[in-house]
């Protein structure tokens, strides 16, 4: 009995292992395609640091992008649609919240599919 709650524990602690190594390997390869698309100019993962006006510097950390959309099923094709087209500045969700009012257009920037990959990696970030 003890062996079988051995080699159950030891199997579990190995996908655990595995798992983590996975996400790591994935949020190094979504940093780098944020860095390499230009979105960490405006964006960063958690909330840090104030803009002169006591926001956070232009746009919405993604956790925060995350928590907002957390259960909404529409909202990785409408913030894929953001980032490569941008918004309107009038209608910003984020106004009063973040120092810039508009998503810029980012299709030269990036492509529609790896643009997906970065929202669905941001979408499923935790706080």
């Amino acid at each position: 009995m003890f062996q079988v709650r051995s080699l159950l524990l030891a199997s579990t602690l190995a996908i655990g292992a595995q798992v983590a190594l996975a996400d790591a390997k994935l949020d190094d390869s979504m940093k780098q395609l944020a860095a390499r698309s230009g979105c960490t100019a405006c964006h960063s993962i958690e909330a840090g640091n104030t803009g002169p006006d006591g926001m956070a510097p232009i746009g919405p950390a993604w956790k925060d992008v995350a928590e907002r959309y957390r259960g909404d099923k529409t909202a990785g094709k409408t913030l894929t649609k953001t980032v490569l087209e941008g918004n309107n500045p009038y209608r910003s969700h984020w106004k009063g919240q973040v120092s810039g009012v508009a998503m810029p257009p980012n299709a030269v920037a990036i492509k529609e599919a790896d643009a997906r990959k970065l929202v669905d990696w941001i979408l499923a970030l935790k706080k």
